[in-house]
């Protein structure tokens, strides 16, 4: 009982002295010293679109995938291929209602085959895939499994002879559960060798994942001005990302507002004279297409890397 009168005491004394110190200024000079505020972030310069075109299409609820004569509306568990001129609906490919596909969450077409990116969203844990079709026939020919991973696979595309994907991490908890599995913040784009290897990866801005939280990053494509677009889950906008020359954070360039639209996987058409931004209208169950300011966005200044010396250095 004494022993635990000295401890108390001692404790007593420590809060006292430590009172003292904050009142008085006194202290390690670590605790003295003022904390440096965060440098501000300029914002990204905004654009905006144009919409040119806008189809009916039963199956946009997740995204679109586009190539020269088809658009490709992709649902949880159905896509269906659109005539690109009339807006016809020609081929659906339509998944059990049971899986084991349950949410293609957008789609990319390279040569004749159309490259699914594929989740269990939201469900725990948080397992991907992509899934492959011919595009002529929509015949479900192949898959590859990540399983368990980095998050939910939310899009897929092909740029400079490689896949580039992000790994969409939620701060809304999943189906079933009161806390979030993964959090915004671990939202990754990964760039893949032929074989779905990660070669690397990066973060997105925290200015970025504050904007687009509680949900994530639904959609990517490679723009004509060799720069990668990407939505959130709910925002009428894109917003543009370099490849950074240094640390892991994709650079934010600009932010492009896109009317009427609701978030999702986009496509960039790359196929005619005219490169058009194809997205999606979940609500109204629409394609829309734009005409996207890619040739008028200017990159921001950045900091860069300087040498000092001799004679001179920073301390």
């Amino acid at each position: 009982m004494r022993a635990r009168t000295k401890i108390a005491s001692a404790a007593a004394a420590c809060l006292a002295a430590a009172a003292l110190m904050a009142a008085t200024g006194l202290g390690s000079a670590e605790a003295s010293t003022p904390a440096v505020a965060k440098a501000a972030v300029a914002a990204p310069a905004e654009y905006t679109a144009e919409l040119r075109h806008t189809f009916a299409a039963f199956d946009a609820r997740q995204g679109v995938a586009v190539d020269r004569k088809y658009f490709y509306a992709v649902n949880n568990q159905t896509i269906t291929k659109h005539d690109k001129e009339t807006g016809e609906p020609l081929l659906q490919f339509v998944g059990d209602p049971d899986g084991p596909i349950i949410h293609m969450d957008s789609a990319t077409v390279v040569g004749d085959k159309l490259y699914a990116a594929t989740s269990n969203y939201n469900v725990t844990p948080e397992k991907s895939s992509v899934e492959v079709f011919d595009t002529r026939t929509m015949k479900h020919i192949d898959t590859f499994s990540f399983g368990i991973d980095r998050g939910s696979l939310t899009w897929l595309d092909r740029h400079d002879g490689a896949w580039w994907a992000a790994f969409a991490n939620y701060d809304k908890p999943p189906a079933g559960s009161t806390e979030p599995y993964g959090g915004t913040d671990n939202t990754q784009i990964v760039k893949l060798d032929d074989r779905f290897r990660v070669v690397e990866a990066w973060t997105l801005p925290q200015e970025l994942l504050d904007r687009v939280r509680p949900m994530s990053n639904s959609g990517g494509s490679w723009g004509p001005d060799g720069r990668l677009w990407i939505t959130g889950h709910d925002y009428d906008e894109a917003y543009v990302m370099d490849v950074p020359s240094e640390a892991s954070d994709l650079r934010w360039v600009a932010t492009v507002k896109l009317p009427d639209v609701e978030g999702q996987a986009i496509a960039w058409d790359r196929s005619g004279r005219t490169p058009e931004l194809w997205t999606i209208k979940r609500s109204t169950e629409q394609v829309l297409v734009f005409k996207a300011p890619y040739a008028s966005i200017e990159d921001p200044g950045t900091r860069q890397w300087k040498v000092v010396g001799p004679g001179h250095f920073v301390e």
